[in-house]
Parts: structure tokens; C-alpha cells; sequence
């Protein structure tokens, strides 16, 4: 369902899918061929709520913050199921795991990955691989990755890892 939410009504481009068990509710847009799963709450009633092209927000998702904050999912983000966006700004081509809370601030930069079940109120670096704890800048995990023929080579980095 479209609700307005005082002057707001959401803008949803002809392209995206919404599915009907979805509530999307005031300042928020969404662009081109961007999926909303069912049971997903995009609630852009204190702030402003911006999605991508080519976004995928998956069933049960929940998209926040708190009063004059913008929260952005640019272009072809991946929110796992369940997963709890609350005033955080998401990059390029990122995929955030089911389950997972990012919190007020927390910045994903381009090309991250987040585990499932992992709570991030920080900065997290691109390109990283996070997962399952609460994460600071006192753990990352940086995966450089490179190809070579017939093969995928990976190499972990960390730094200050407990």
C-alpha cells in the first residue's frame, strides 16, 4: 500500500515493483526497477527515504529514521530479508544480510557486504566483508579479490580484530 503521510506522497517510478503487503508511507522515492518485498515498511513520515535504481528491499524489511535525517539506498543495493535500515546511508551495490540492523549515521560504503544478523553503527570502508557482532572501526575485514585464469584468489585483511 501507497500512504501519504501529511503533505508527502511517496514517488515511485512506473518500473518498480511494490508488492500489495508492502507499506510505503510519505517523503520517499523510489526509481526504476526497484523491488519492495512484502511486509517491507518504508516509512518516510519524520525524514526523507531515497531508493535507487535497481534497489532490491526483500520481505520484512524496515526502512527509518529519526526527524529531518534522509536515508539512501543508492543504486542497486540489495537489503536482505528482515533486514533494519534506521538513518543510514547505503552504497553502490551493496549487499546487507537478513536480519541485519544498520544504525543512525552508519555509512556502508560502495560494494560491502554485511552478514546476517550483524549490528553496524559505523563507517564501514569499501570494499569490506562484515559479519555477526556488533561492528566499530576497530573491525574490518577488507577482501581484495583478484582472478586469475580459472581461478578466484581472495586475501582478508584485518585490523584491531578481537
Amino acid at each position: 500500500m501507497i500512504y501519504r503521510f501529511g503533505p508527502f506522497i511517496p514517488v515511485i517510478h512506473e518500473s518498480a515493483f511494490i508488492h500489495p503487503q508492502a507499506a510505503v508511507t510519505g517523503n520517499v522515492i523510489i526509481g526504476r526497477n526497484v523491488y519492495i518485498g512484502p511486509g517491507a515498511a518504508i516509512r518516510g513520515d519524520w525524514g526523507g527515504i531515497v531508493i535507487e535504481d535497481g534497489c532490491n528491499v526483500q520481505e520484512n524489511c524496515t526502512i527509518h529514521m529519526f526527524p529531518g535525517i534522509t536515508v539512501r539506498l543508492q543504486e542497486s543495493a540489495h537489503i536482505g530479508h528482515g533486514a533494519i535500515i534506521h538513518g543510514a546511508m547505503i552504497g553502490k551495490n551493496c549487499l546487507i544480510g537478513m536480519n541485519a540492523v544498520i544504525m543512525d549515521e552508519a555509512i556502508i560504503e560502495d560494494e560491502c557486504i554485511v552478514g546476517a544478523l550483524t549490528f553496524i553503527r559505523d563507517t564501514i570502508p569499501h570494499p569490506a566483508v562484515v559479519w555477526w557482532r556488533e561492528i566499530h572501526l576497530k573491525f574490518s575485514v577488507r577482501l581484495a579479490m583478484r582472478c586469475s585464469p580459472g581461478k578466484l584468489q581472495a586475501q582478508n585483511y584485518t585490523s584491531n580484530s578481537h
